[in-house]
């Protein structure tokens, strides 16, 4: 519903609110998702040994941005089948990391690694379209008391790297310090000041005015404070909290993507191309199914923690679709497969801002940031304790979207079964690696990290086997 001035509300799916509003409310999504969207590229690169120096790596880097811009775009708006048409912000999968570092090490890495995985995700982003049309067939798998499991597995999975970036980053010499706890600790007051005493726009915008709010901070201690610390090797190294500006300042203006088997070349020349490999295909492809699994999840929490309802077949068949073209279209640009981003689920959970001209600003932006790196440098110098303040809240909040969902139709003794075995089985196995070092590589690969995929595994056989109980 419009009000006298034309404009709708942010908290409904259509309709246009002000432009600096959109602005406002998009770019704190960016900001949510910004280091998750680099980080897997990073790390696989470094696994085919590509150096921060090589060009082929800055070149994919501004290329993830891009995608993530471009297929966050037709998940709002949809291109005929393609796209949920919900605010789901996509990015690269964080997912992937595990069983593209044992592709990239079996295949010997360099250039010709890298190019099998990007011919894998091709094939593979295929795979996953071709179960979204199909999804409607499945559907009957996903009742809101497994969705409703996934959907708590998914922030409880992230709770953990919302902690680590609270404390300046997991592996920095300086975590847990005191600055940096203080650091994330301010950004969360302020958010929770913001959100709770202003109205209007300034309260859906309090993950942006926390977070603006942390770069003023740690600009401040950088002054008072020692900016350095020694650590446990004797090196002299710079404090986490410390916001690197030269980094900004180095930073280029203007940059044109490139594609692989065309331009896409590293420092001595040599082109990337598509290597379309067994080796790769196979462990990848078992990938895409479970990142489908992930995305009817975050879709379900969106439309349970932004709109207050279960998602429809059209919203899921649509973002798994999405979810696999958009992979397959983030290859050509040499970067890893995209999916939607928990982060951002939290985020309308918290904020409840679904409007999709609003999280269209925040996919512009990356775009932009894809095309222009100085403005992409802007948001990559952020201190993650600064990142943190925000995730916290952010992350704790799809569990209690998953709770909604799970009790929708009220507790049961099935699915408190359900919903007990699932977390306390499945999430356990699956978010502690260790157990399952004695089991062929490949499971590890598509069952730990998270717990995400063993806790969906059980949730759907589970709601199968019990029957369901006389009313």
């Amino acid at each position: 519903m419009a009000n006298n001035n034309g404009y709708s509300s942010p908290y409904k799916l259509e309709g246009k609110i002000p432009l600096g509003q959109a602005i406002l409310y998009g770019l704190q999504h960016v900001l949510a998702m910004f280091a998750g969207n680099l980080t897997p590229i990073i790390i696989i690169l470094g696994a085919c040994g590509f150096e921060g120096s090589d060009v082929i790596r800055v070149s994919i880097i501004q290329n993830a941005m891009l995608v993530a811009g471009l297929v966050t775009l037709v998940q709002l708006f949809t291109i005929g089948p393609i796209g949920g048409h919900l605010p789901i912000v996509m990015g690269t999968s964080s997912g992937f990391i595990g069983v593209c570092s044992g592709v990239a090490a079996s295949m010997g890495g360099g250039i010709i690694a890298y190019g099998a995985i990007m011919g894998a995700s091709i094939i593979g982003g295929i795979f996953e379209a071709v179960l979204g049309f199909a999804l409607k067939y499945l559907r009957r798998f996903f009742p809101s008391v497994v969705t409703g499991t996934v959907v708590m597995a998914i922030g409880l999975s992230l709770i953990g790297v919302g902690i680590n970036s609270f404390g300046g980053g997991n592996g920095k010499g300086d975590f847990g310090s005191a600055v940096n706890l203080f650091v994330g600790l301010f950004v969360l007051v302020v958010i929770v000041v913001v959100k709770h005493f202003a109205k209007g726009p300034l309260s859906a915008a309090s993950i942006l005015v926390g977070i603006i709010a942390g770069y003023i901070l740690c600009s401040i201690l950088a002054l008072i404070l020692p900016t350095t610390y020694v650590d446990a090797n004797g090196a002299t190294q710079t404090c986490s909290w410390v916001i690197n500006w030269a980094a900004v300042g180095s930073a280029g203006w203007f940059s044109l993507p490139k594609f692989i088997g065309i331009n896409l070349r590293d420092s001595a020349g040599n082109l990337l191309k598509p290597v379309f490999d067994a080796r790769a295909i196979i462990p990848i492809m078992i990938m895409f199914v479970v990142t489908a699994v992930e995305t009817v999840g975050d879709t379900s929490g969106i439309t349970e923690g932004g709109l207050g309802r279960e998602a429809t077949d059209r919203e899921l068949s649509g973002s798994i679709t999405c979810d696999g073209l958009g992979s397959s279209f983030a290859a050509l640009f040499g970067v890893l497969p995209n999916t939607s981003f928990s982060q951002n689920v939290g985020l309308i959970g918290m904020t409840k801002v679904v409007n999709l001209y609003a999280i269209s600003m925040g996919a512009i932006f990356l775009v932009l940031c894809g095309l222009f790196p100085k403005l992409a440098a802007i948001v990559n110098v952020m201190p993650q304790s600064v990142l943190g303040g925000a995730a916290v809240m952010m992350f704790a909040s799809i569990v209690v979207s998953g709770i909604q969902l799970v009790t929708k139709e009220g507790v049961s003794t099935k699915t408190v079964s359900i919903v007990s075995i699932a977390l306390g089985l499945g999430y356990g196995l699956g978010s502690n690696t260790a157990i399952l070092s004695g089991l062929p590589s490949w499971v590890g690969y598509i069952f730990g990290g998270s717990g995400i995929v063993p806790a969906a595994i059980i949730a759907i056989i589970l709601n199968l086997a019990i029957p369901d109980e006389q009313k």
